[in-house]
């Protein structure tokens, strides 16, 4: 296949520059696309052209862009698009992902399924995520909700920047429903996955999207910085360092590790092994890479045997070729990083109290010529005072800890999802009481199970519209 050759989108207008980053394949070295790259200065000359695309999205009733965003899901799902100077089908475009960042093929085709659904419920979404505000308010500022009650909600910014990573395709879905609420996108893809976004828009584009609308700025950390600093509102995923760096910004919505969790209550704890299919599941499903899987097994008793059931599961898994239907590791592309995750496991495995279950099921770093693969690993911890017990890290990994259930909740730090099976009505209570967990699932429920009618991580709505008093005369409202 021919190298691609994939422009800067400066709000509609394709950009080729002198300066380029070669996307390869993450085995054979095989240049996949060349991408022109963008430097600071190019997005503060094009700081102008943020305005013009909220405005030419609010000529559109927010109901025309939903049925632009259904007819935009099959286009990115079934449709030959362009992209760069050549175009791609859709099997052209997993395989490119799938070499580029080393997910397995399935994997990305199972992301791009994900992606479709959304676009194409987008009209149920949004009327979740909004809680059923009639839609047109969001485009004239203000309005009269079905109970009678006058409110007015303001765009924080015309423009949503995203500081996009390469690992985790599945991330897209987070800022899909931004365009039909009249917002509109400057991206900046990771260097080894410009596919969804490029691809996304060109769908966009073809269901009658305005091209103005988007903006697509490939570049290094500089350029992530830039976006941050000329969006009002920046949508950024990192690891933890990236976290501190824009805590308690409000401008800023950051997407780190996850930390996600199962609690087995103690009313349950003995009926260990009726969910470890599901823990197991959480951990290993779309191989450990999304910061919705488990990554802690808590429970007062048995974990030295659900650490062993849940090794006995996942354990013997080995790496296999991306185009297999059954490869269902992932590799680590960039040079050095599996061998330094591994370094890091096997210190920590050194703590006393600390047992690496999965040891005798075989070697788990696995290095190729040009990247590395680790096999799952699974850990038993006595204690949550050991360093490993609140470790999360980018492949299917999991900490089985004891913990009384009475220190649980103190114990566990910061959890994306929580997972947390008990009948314990006291608990329960403690459980939705606990703010250090933002999402909860009560019940057998895996944390990588999502029901796209409730925010994943924060509401988009309440990130992007800040709602405000607001009073009028009735017939300035009816006009």
């Amino acid at each position: 296949m021919a190298v691609l050759n994939i422009p800067i989108l400066r709000w509609g207008q394709s950009y080729t520059s002198l300066d380029t980053d070669d996307v390869v394949h993450f085995g054979t070295g095989e240049r996949l696309a060349s991408v022109s790259q963008a430097n600071p200065g190019l997005l503060g000359r094009d700081k102008h052209l943020a305005a013009r695309a909220r405005q030419v999205l609010t000529e559109i009733p927010i109901a025309d862009l939903i049925e632009m965003m259904k007819k935009a899901a099959d286009c990115y799902l079934d449709g030959t698009l362009p992209m760069g100077d050549g175009e791609q089908t859709p099997d052209d475009f997993a395989r490119q992902q799938s070499a580029s960042t080393g997910l397995p093929e399935h994997m990305c085709k199972a992301n791009m399924s994900k992606n479709h659904f959304v676009l194409s419920n987008m009209e149920r979404i949004l009327d979740a995520l909004t809680r059923g505000l009639p839609l047109d308010i969001l485009t004239r500022g203000y309005g009269v909700e079905e109970r009678g009650v006058t409110v007015s909600y303001q765009a924080q910014s015309p423009i949503l920047g995203l500081v996009l990573p390469s690992n985790s395709p599945g991330v897209h879905t987070l800022w899909l429903p931004v365009i039909p609420m009249q917002i509109g996108l400057l991206l900046k893809p990771g260097p080894q996955e410009p596919w969804t976004p490029y691809r996304m828009a060109a769908a966009f584009a073809q269901a009658g999207v305005p091209k103005e609308a988007i903006a697509i700025y490939p570049g290094g950390a500089d350029m992530g910085a830039e976006v941050v600093m000329r969006s009002g509102r920046t949508m950024i995923f990192g690891g933890a360092p990236t976290v501190e760096r824009y805590r308690g910004d409000p401008r800023v919505q950051v997407h780190g590790p996850g930390y996600s969790k199962f609690l087995l209550g103690d009313d349950v704890v003995d009926d260990w092994e009726d969910y470890i299919d599901l823990m197991a599941d959480s951990v290993f499903l779309n191989s450990g890479r999304g910061c919705i899987n488990c990554s802690g097994i808590w429970a007062s008793r048995h974990t030295e045997e659900i650490a062993q059931a849940v090794a006995e599961k996942i354990g013997p898994v080995e790496p296999k070729p991306p185009e297999d239907p059954e490869s269902a590791l992932a590799a680590f592309t960039v040079p050095g990083m599996a061998q330094a995750i591994w370094n890091s496991i096997e210190a920590g495995s050194q703590e006393a109290g600390v047992e690496h279950v999965t040891a005798k099921m075989g070697h788990r770093l696995v290095e190729r010529e040009r990247c590395g693969y680790l096999r799952p690993v699974v850990l038993h911890c006595d204690s949550p005072d050991r360093a490993m017990a609140k470790t999360e890290f980018m492949f299917p990994f999991v900490s089985v800890v004891r913990c009384p259930q009475e220190e649980m909740l103190d114990r566990i730090g910061p959890t994306l999802v929580g997972s947390a099976i008990t009948e314990d009505e006291r608990w329960k209570r403690q459980l939705l009481d606990a703010t250090h967990i933002d999402r909860l699932n009560l019940g057998p429920v895996g944390t990588i199970q999502l029901d796209w009618l409730q925010p994943h991580e924060g509401n988009i709505v309440e990130f992007l519209f800040r709602p405000r008093a607001f009073q009028a005369k009735l017939e300035q409202l009816a006009s």
